[in-house]
């Protein structure tokens, strides 16, 4: 007969340290990956932010330390922002701008927004070629029809010398911003629309109660896209407005202010920032349904 010895239970041995290694390696990977990220976005918030900092401590310097290589200003000459203002015109610019970006941008969502529907939601033969002739239109630079139009405005309806040559087509659609449109609408499911055809609701109570509400990120998109586009505009004030002072806008009057200034770049900065001072204002209040709208344009062809 055999017996057996038992001997007492031992604990285990704690694991070495080595065996923390993978856990220690993935949170030193995931240490590193962060700290790239943030160095990345921080050296491209630089690349985009620093000219906007060149600009203004250039536009608050004197005329003297402005032509030197300095880069801070001794002091902050706010006077020069009173200079541009007091400049004969500059506020004649302001307004035009303003106009021309203010109605443009009303012409062109209230033209784009029916006919975006339409092709968006209505079923009806040739909607496909329609489609395809207005995005046809975006592959049309404006240089090719510059000369007729100029002809028909300037010849026949006398409206040269001034912005309504630009801002009356406007009225009438414009392809990108229904392009935009159409996207953001084929997006809203269609049982919206038949339940307020259920209720009674026509076509047009149907875009104005039920779409346009839904699709205000793409109206917004639509809108600010237009109004960065008028105020930014400088080909089309040269070619109408160039004649008429009085008609000229920021964008334009910004290179004869920029011509009597050659030598004042603490002037010709003043002007400048005060020329992208309102697309910036209103971008920044506008990101997120910009941003928003933008994206949403893109979910569904």
């Amino acid at each position: 007969m055999t017996t057996t010895t038992l001997r007492p239970r031992t604990a285990p041995a704690p694991a070495p340290a080595g065996d923390r290694g993978p856990a220690l390696r993935a949170r030193r990977r995931r240490l590193l990956h962060w700290i790239a990220v943030h160095a990345v976005s921080v050296a491209a918030a630089l690349f985009f932010v620093l000219p906007f900092v060149f600009v203004f401590l250039t536009s608050v310097m004197s005329d003297g330390q402005a032509m030197s290589g300095e880069l801070w200003p001794h002091e902050w000459n706010w006077s020069n922002y009173a200079t541009v203002f007091h400049t004969p015109g500059f506020l004649d610019w302001w307004k035009n701008s303003l106009m021309y970006a203010g109605l443009g941008t009303l012409f062109t969502v209230c033209s784009a927004v029916p006919v975006a529907y339409a092709l968006a939601k209505f079923r009806f033969r040739g909607r496909r070629t329609a489609m395809i002739l207005v995005i046809s239109t975006m592959m049309l630079p404006p240089q090719v029809i510059v000369i007729p139009m100029y002809l028909v405005w300037a010849q026949q309806l006398h409206l040269s010398g001034s912005l309504w040559p630009l801002i009356i087509p406007m009225a009438f659609g414009d392809a990108y911003s229904i392009f935009l449109l159409r996207q953001f609408l084929l997006t809203i499911p269609q049982e919206y629309i038949e339940s307020a055809k259920v209720d009674g609701c026509g076509e047009l109570r149907t875009l104005l109660k039920i779409i346009v509400p839904m699709a205000k990120p793409g109206i917004a998109a639509v809108a600010l896209f237009q109004f960065f586009y008028c105020w930014n505009d400088y080909f089309g004030p040269q070619i109408y407005a160039a004649q008429n002072p009085g008609a000229w806008t920021l964008s334009y009057g910004l290179e004869s202010f920029k011509s009597a200034h050659s030598v004042d770049w603490n002037l010709t900065m003043a002007a400048t920032l005060l020329v992208m001072a309102p697309v910036i204002i209103v971008f920044f209040f506008a990101q997120k349904v910009f941003v928003e709208g933008v994206t949403l344009t893109g979910v569904k062809g």
